[in-house]
């Protein structure tokens, strides 16, 4: 601004002393004309001077304009750089976030199980394996003239590989009982998931198998859902895993009970909530999955329609303490309707008979997959099992027993339904002081922590359990007496109102070694009675009612790897 003002007082100054010189140098000389020129060159001049006053005038404001505009500028470039210096702290802290989240994302081996976890937990994955290889010595008398020797073993189902016309010799020798492999965990938090293959089997292996494929969504707490392939909650002895088993097989009432409308390999959706002392769970299932039929005895046909059911359980604890526990609970299932095996007949219609249920089982050890009782297919409408359970612990004690119903309704006219009985009592004593796990998500008990595992030097001896049990699996119906056949009934035809499924007893004793979480060894030896009389004196190739059940003794060992 000053530098203007300057200007413009000289160009003023300088202007006015122009004129002067000019006046003077021509006053004494000048005419009437030329004063009159003058005057109108120094209008001119003094006309120039205003345009120059008014240029700088215009000048200062437009410099005044520019000043402001400055400052505005300046302004919002404050404000861009405070916002530029919020992003780059907020962008800091995120990927400092995430630096630290994966940082933290573990890979986990306790117990020698691995796991792979994110920080929050939202996120787990850990493979799963187990091999259990079993190997068994039979004592039994040898087999003689099947004239003489009347022991016989399954029904006559021809392509099952079940001789049931000669004496059975139970086989000696090794079985890899269950070889299976996986991954379970979590996702997103609220989903859980398993797959699981298997390629053991009964007697012989599998060619392999899905065994489990299930999700389950967990954010309704304490209520989940489970979908897919699985065994649903069906009794004490179902739902403890078969790696922390007390004995190499479940019981046969368990056995048979859960096969009916639970059991491995069902396809179900399971509602269940749990809390630290009570259990409820309730599923409708269906078929259980299997390989494609190829013709041979091991393989699963596609039904007309698959089975329907429902199955249910409620456990609590009444009572317990630090150290002890009772627990007691009701379980059952029920089957809507049992698969169609057979179909529509010539007319179209499909005859009830397509329509059957089948109970049986074998003697609590596989290397050997003979089922001795067995009530053959019973054409029915609906078939139950009612359950009850009771379990007690007191440290390094424990005890548990159960006791199955079996109800079946059959769909032939005029006879009576049939109705069957198991049971059984285990105990064990953990001998170095550990005490079985109870695992309140499926309310019942697992192998017991190894609080010293093995180590040959300067180590631990792992932890030792020694089992007892008693199961009954009576498969009898109006079974009658030995050497008279099974009354029939002629209405709707001649149909056989009584079952001779048999009747099995097994004594069990078994000792466990745990080495540590993952290894086991187990040693069982069985006694087992078999008492049935002949179904059918053509089918069995034995007199009317003859005898063909057997007792036998068995030394079993198992080598265990799980994780």
């Amino acid at each position: 601004m000053t530098n203007s003002r300057n200007g413009k007082r000289w160009i003023l100054g300088g202007g006015a002393a122009l004129a002067s010189l000019v006046w003077a140098s021509h006053a004494a000389a000048a005419s009437a004309q030329d004063q009159e020129a003058r005057i109108a060159k120094l209008e001119a001049a003094v006309a120039a001077l205003q345009a120059q006053v008014a240029d700088q005038t215009a000048l200062k404001q437009e410099n005044a304009s520019l000043r402001a505009e400055d400052g505005d500028l300046r302004a919002e470039v404050e404000t861009l750089q405070a916002q530029v210096l919020d992003l780059k702290s907020s962008t800091s802290a995120q990927i400092q976030d995430v630096r630290t989240a994966q940082a933290a994302t573990t890979t986990s081996l306790g117990g020698g199980k691995p796991v792979l976890s994110t920080a929050d937990g939202a996120f787990t994955f850990a493979p799963h394996g187990v091999l259990q290889f079993d190997a068994a010595q039979y004592f039994q008398d040898a087999a003689g003239n099947t004239a003489t020797d009347l022991r016989r073993d399954g029904p006559a189902i021809g392509t099952s590989g079940i001789d049931a016309a000669h004496a059975r010799q139970l086989k000696d020798g090794t079985l890899f009982r269950r070889a299976r492999l996986g991954a379970d965990g979590t996702a997103f938090k609220d989903f859980d998931y398993r797959i699981l293959l298997d390629f053991g089997g009964a007697g012989v292996e599998n060619a392999g198998q899905l065994y489990e494929g299930w999700v389950q969504y967990t954010g309704l707490k304490p209520l989940k859902v489970r979908l897919g392939a699985f065994s649903p909650s069906l009794g004490l002895e179902d739902q403890g895993s078969t790696n922390g088993m007390p004995f190499l097989e479940r019981p046969g009432p368990s056995d048979t009970a859960r096969a009916l409308a639970g059991g491995d390999t069902r396809t179900a959706i399971q509602l269940f909530a749990n809390g630290d002392h009570w259990f409820a769970a309730g599923a409708v299932t269906g078929r259980t999955i299997g390989v494609i039929n190829t013709g041979t005895a091991s393989a699963t046909a596609q039904t007309y329609s698959d089975q329907l059911g429902l199955t249910g359980r409620i456990a609590f604890q009444p009572f317990h303490g630090y150290d002890w526990l009772i627990q007691t609970g009701v379980h059952g299932s029920y089957v809507v309707h049992p698969a169609n095996t057979a179909g529509p007949g010539a007319t179209g219609a499909t005859s009830l008979a397509s329509y059957g249920v089948r109970l049986n089982d074998t003697p609590e050890l596989r290397v050997d997959g003979t089922k001795f009782i067995d009530t053959g297919t019973i054409n029915a409408r609906h078939a139950d099992t009612i359950g009850l359970e009771l379990a007690a612990q007191k440290r390094n004690l424990f005890l548990q027993a159960e006791y199955e119903s079996f109800n079946v309704e059959r769909s032939d006219a005029g006879v009576s339904n049939p109705h069957f009985y198991g049971w059984y009592v285990e105990g064990t004593w953990i001998l170095t002081g550990e005490a079985r796990k109870f695992n309140a998500g499926t309310a019942a008990f697992d192998a017991p922590p190894v609080d010293h595992p093995f180590k040959l030097h300067g180590g631990g001896w792992g932890a030792w359990e020694f089992g007892l049990r008693y199961s009954e699996m009576n498969l009898n119906y109006r079974a009658g007496d030995a050497g008279t056949a099974l009354a029939t009934t002629t209405v709707g035809g001649s149909i056989t109102d009584g079952i001779r499924g048999g009747d099995q007893k097994i004594w069990t004793v078994g000792l466990n070694w745990y080495l540590n979480p993952i290894f086991r060894l187990m040693f069982d030896y069985e006694h087992v009675t078999i008492d049935r009389l002949s179904p059918n004196a053509t089918a069995y190739s034995t007199p009317v009612g003859a005898q063909i059940g057997q007792s036998y003794d068995v030394i079993a060992i198992r080598s265990q790897a799980a994780f």
